[in-house]
């Protein structure tokens, strides 16, 4: 007898989320890719400025992430996702006015085109001001950015656990997740050449306007597997698999029109154990990101149209962070294990990749092409624990707090990055003032080796904080 077709609408679901984590990689992109060659000349800007903003964005957006988590899991899905984005979207246009704004305050002329503006801050003397005025406004700019942005991963984790059963999720995780890798990829390859054409403001207002046109789709095609036309009753029953399994589907409608409080969820081990592993990690991927083209303006001389194809291939590497979502679901297919165990197996092999940084800085002299692809790999072994380590979320929680975990994960990923963003703009400037020689090298490049060695190794110290903490699977039951 013919099983009949279970039907794939999921995976729509997941293009979506797969497009929204892509733009989202994109807005927080533009800054960093023209930040040396366009945006420094022009306020006047050293390393610790641009250490400041990234640091403040990554404060600024862990915050969000605790609030953002909560909203989430009270609008719900579909609007929660709808404001993050739409917010995010604002921010990153904003950016663009950052030159009229300086202008205009300092000179007291607010009725000029980008071209006026970057006349009238080229005639001023006072660079200090010039420094002071324009890192305030870009500052307000991030802060903007990181509120909405704040909301994807809540609402992308949140709507995984709906459309897809536990076995799935770590691949559908690492599937829309590989948007970040995406939008780093698609990065270097189109904003320094539409700020090189157009000016660096036309490249914050085009890529920012994509979240509004994501915004029209995810109207149209969004609703929850229950209420959707286009979801069948098998794909639906396939969706819902572990409820069925365990009996609970009465219990599912119930608890999903509950909420639950802040001080519940920090009463589990699970919670400090996902948060533990986000605030050891999240800093790593954040300093790649947002260092990796300063890196090789730095050490190789490299301009952000030079760059390009090295990040390119860089996040190439990194798309192969998608077997990160493969391999746990073979460790249950194929091994017997529960889905926590075999993320936490995956994870723990995952976490030997980054150690390859040390060898970046020590190699690095035979090629540049070696520390990018080493960095390439540590970001494809982010990708794939990051996808995990979210996962682990929608294991051991129910859904009406998912949203709401991952925000106090996401909180304290954004202190870890905070901590590293805002270290490595003064390790930076302090390694290059003082000509600092460590472990062989010296200057700026001192600097890089010892952050690629506080990379290398925090991958592993997460996983045994993580595995202490839960050593075991367990699902949580809040009430």
């Amino acid at each position: 007898m013919n099983q009949p077709k279970i039907g794939n609408y999921r995976w729509t679901i997941c293009l979506l989320l797969f497009l929204a984590t892509t733009i989202n990689y994109l807005d927080r992109q533009v800054l960093s890719l023209t930040w040396t060659d366009f945006i420094k000349p022009e306020f006047h800007w050293d390393n610790n400025d641009y250490g400041n903003i990234t640091a403040l964005f990554s404060i600024f957006y862990a915050v969000s992430m605790l609030f953002a988590g909560r909203l989430v899991d009270r609008l719900d899905t579909k609007k929660g996702f709808l404001w993050a984005i739409g917010i995010w979207s604002v921010g990153a246009c904003l950016h663009a006015f950052c030159g009229i704004a300086t202008a205009g305050i300092i000179n007291g002329n607010w009725f000029v085109g980008f071209e006026g503006a970057k006349e009238i801050i080229g005639r001023i003397s006072d660079t200090g001001m010039v420094v002071s005025v324009s890192v305030t406004l870009f500052i307000f700019a991030r802060l903007v950015l990181a509120v909405g942005e704040a909301g994807n991963f809540p609402a992308a984790i949140k709507a995984t656990a709906e459309y897809f059963p536990k076995k799935d999720r770590a691949f559908a995780t690492s599937i829309f997740n590989a948007g970040a890798t995406v939008g780093a990829l698609a990065a270097p390859i189109t904003i320094p050449f539409i700020a090189q054409a157009y000016g660096w403001e036309m490249s914050f207002i085009i890529i920012g306007a994509l979240g509004f046109v994501w915004m029209g789709l995810w109207i149209f095609v969004y609703n929850k597997p229950e209420l959707h036309k286009r979801v069948s009753a098998t794909e639906l029953a396939y969706i819902q698999q572990d409820l069925i399994n365990d009996r609970k589907l009465a219990d599912y409608v119930e608890e999903t029109k509950e909420k639950v409080s802040f001080i519940d969820c920090f009463k589990y081990k699970q919670t400090w154990a996902f948060a533990f592993g986000k605030f050891m990690t999240d800093g790593v991927w954040w300093f790649f990101l947002f260092w990796t083209p300063a890196y090789l303006s730095s050490v190789y001389g490299m301009d952000s149209t030079e760059s390009a194809f090295p990040l390119f291939v860089l996040y190439m590497i990194t798309l192969l962070s998608i077997i990160g979502g493969w391999l746990p679901t073979y460790f249950v297919d194929k091994k017997g294990m529960n889905p926590y165990e075999g993320r936490m197996r995956a994870m723990l092999i995952f976490a030997f990749f980054p150690l390859l940084a040390l060898a970046a800085q020590p190699l690095g002299h035979i090629t540049y092409w070696i520390p990018v692809i080493i960095i390439g790999i540590a970001g494809a072994a982010h990708q794939a624990w990051s996808a995990n380590i979210f996962s682990t979320v929608g294991d051991m929680f129910p859904k009406k707090a998912i949203a709401t975990i991952t925000g106090i994960g996401g909180l304290a990923g954004g202190i870890g990055a905070t901590i590293i963003n805002k270290g490595s703009g003064l390790l930076f400037d302090y390694s290059k003032n003082t000509e600092l020689d460590f472990m062989g090298f010296h200057g700026i490049e001192a600097g890089y080796f010892i952050i690629f060695s506080i990379c290398a190794v925090c991958y592993l110290i997460g996983w045994i904080v993580m595995k202490t903490l839960v050593p075991k699977y367990k699902v949580i039951e809040l009430r």
